[in-house]
């Protein structure tokens, strides 16, 4: 039978050997090599595994110690916040008290001025720059001193809410970034491998622009605080000085508002004196004067009294001039009578010359009664004006107040008005 044999190459019995002596040592050597790198991806599969979950943690633990400073910053300047809060709300009290006394001392001044205006109603010799007055233009003054300093006082309160505002107004931008910032870092803390909110994110590892340092960051809050510190301590060094200033001031005003009234006491004192004297006067000078026209109706009396004994005595010698011949004789009726008209003429010349003096003596006396009359109508008038003036004092002295109005005002609590029920 005949049969077909291929070509093949015969090999050797040693290239046989060798051939699987070299498969078994190339499959020896791949399962070594293969078993190296088994384990060594077991390796660094666990070594990744607990680097990854070392660093998770890591990086948690770095998170909730951030959130702790985050949140120890924000109990700061939460703290630091609720103190500008006060202290605005005091310096805007101490303020709008400062301004509530400014506007008070209008009062005093109109009083004042409607004082000197009252006391140009004087008149004559009443019309004197007295104690009074002189207090009242020192009045003036003290009251345009207290209204500069109150006014200043206003001014630097008001600067200073501007620059406490702008404080707050950091500090506050500061505390809201700082609770964006740890409610991120919050949910950031919160995230797990397993979360839903997780995916891949182009670029990462950039860095932001406008990026801090932890340094820098710490740095501008304790300069925000430290600012709103400072002007804090400022603010309530200048409520002290306001509230010296108002304590002050109402010292120096009560105290020249108790000269003035001192002054205008002993004035009016005065004047009563001046016019009770007065008084007395016109009445011992209206006596006088009766007394006066008393006596001048007597010597008038006394000189008409004086006519009929004239005549009789002029007559008598006239009729005895028609004596015949030799019984006109200058006997001693004849120089009685003589003597007796020449007497009735010295007295009636004497009486007269009296009368004259008596008149002129009662003409003074009037004179002087209505001297005395003008001054004490002026004296009046002056002790009127300033007894007006004192009225019109009352309006500086505080209304006196009920124990129930005293117990709101120190409280603080304001009555509510009762609804009338209809």
């Amino acid at each position: 039978m005949a049969t077909e044999v291929r070509p093949t190459t015969r090999f050797q019995p040693p290239d046989w050997f060798t051939s699987n002596y070299s498969i078994s040592t190339n499959a020896e050597r791949q399962r070594s090599a293969s078993h190296q790198v088994r384990q060594e991806g077991r390796f660094l599969r666990n070594e990744t595994d607990s680097q990854t979950k070392w660093d998770q943690y890591s990086n948690n633990v770095r998170l909730g110690d951030r959130v702790d400073h985050i949140r120890k910053w924000k109990e700061i300047l939460e703290k630091t916040l609720a103190d500008l809060d006060k202290e605005i709300a005091d310096l805007s009290e101490a303020k709008e008290l400062t301004e509530n006394a400014l506007e008070g001392m209008n009062t005093p001044t109109d009083v004042a001025v409607e004082n000197l205006t009252i006391r140009e109603g004087r008149h004559g010799i009443d019309v004197v720059q007295d104690e009074v007055e002189n207090q009242l233009h020192k009045e003036v003054e003290v009251i345009d001193g207290i209204k500069k300093a109150l006014q200043q006082r206003i001014s630097e309160g008001f600067e200073q809410l501007c620059v406490l505002q702008e404080a707050r107004q950091q500090v506050q931008a500061d505390l809201q970034d700082k609770n964006i910032a740890v409610g991120i870092d919050i949910d950031q803390y919160n995230l797990t491998d397993r979360s839903s909110q997780i995916s891949y994110k182009p670029d990462s590892m950039r860095v932001p622009k406008g990026s801090t340092t932890p340094q820098q960051w710490e740095d501008f809050s304790r300069y925000n605080k430290e600012r709103a510190d400072s002007e804090m301590l400022a603010s309530n060094r200048l409520r002290e000085a306001i509230h010296h200033t108002l304590q002050q001031t109402a010292n120096d005003l009560e105290a020249q508002k108790i000269a003035t009234e001192y002054a205008y006491r002993r004035r009016i004192h005065e004047f009563e004196r001046a016019r009770d004297e007065l008084e007395w006067q016109k009445k011992n000078t209206e006596d006088e004067i009766a007394d006066m026209e008393n006596d001048i109706r007597g010597i008038e009396e006394a000189i008409r009294a004086k006519i009929n004994p004239m005549k009789l005595a002029q007559t008598r010698l006239e009729n005895r001039t028609y004596r015949p011949n030799v019984e006109l004789c200058r006997d001693a009726p004849q120089y009685g009578l003589t003597d007796e008209v020449k007497q009735l003429e010295a007295t009636k010349k004497a009486l007269e010359e009296k009368l004259k003096q008596a008149q002129h003596a009662l003409d003074g006396l009037q004179k002087n009664l209505h001297r005395i009359n003008d001054d004490l109508a002026e004296k009046n008038n002056s002790l009127m004006l300033d007894n007006r003036c004192m009225g019109i004092r009352q309006k500086l002295n505080p209304r006196p107040q009920t124990v129930v109005q005293r117990n709101l005002t120190l409280t603080g609590i304001e009555r509510e008005r009762s609804k009338v029920l209809a």
